[in-house]
């Protein structure tokens, strides 16, 4: 099982990062805070001392077309927030 999907880097979680050490990854649903942990210090080579989850359930949707109107909803995601200690860092751009 494949817990870490991709880093989300925008603006704010760059700031984040910068500021607190912190960095923000969108990962599996079914994943829980140890498993997370565990693949990030396996992956980056780093030490987390925390982490923190966010559940966004799906967004409902309508659009209004000539047929009527069509209902639909957005995919659920999971955030994951980790902390690393001080001294270690993760350079996502480093491989561009």
């Amino acid at each position: 099982m494949n817990i870490l999907f991709k880093p989300i880097i925008t603006e704010k979680a760059s700031k984040i990062s910068e500021r607190l050490n912190q960095y923000t990854f969108l990962v599996d649903k079914r994943s829980n805070k140890i498993q997370i942990k565990k693949a990030v210090e396996n992956m980056y080579d780093v030490k987390v001392d925390n982490v923190s989850t966010l559940n966004y359930g799906s967004e409902r949707k309508k659009r209004y077309t000539k047929n009527g109107v069509q209902n639909g909803k957005s995919n659920s995601i999971k955030k994951a927030i980790v902390k690393l200690s001080e001294g270690d860092k993760i350079d996502f751009y480093d491989n561009l």
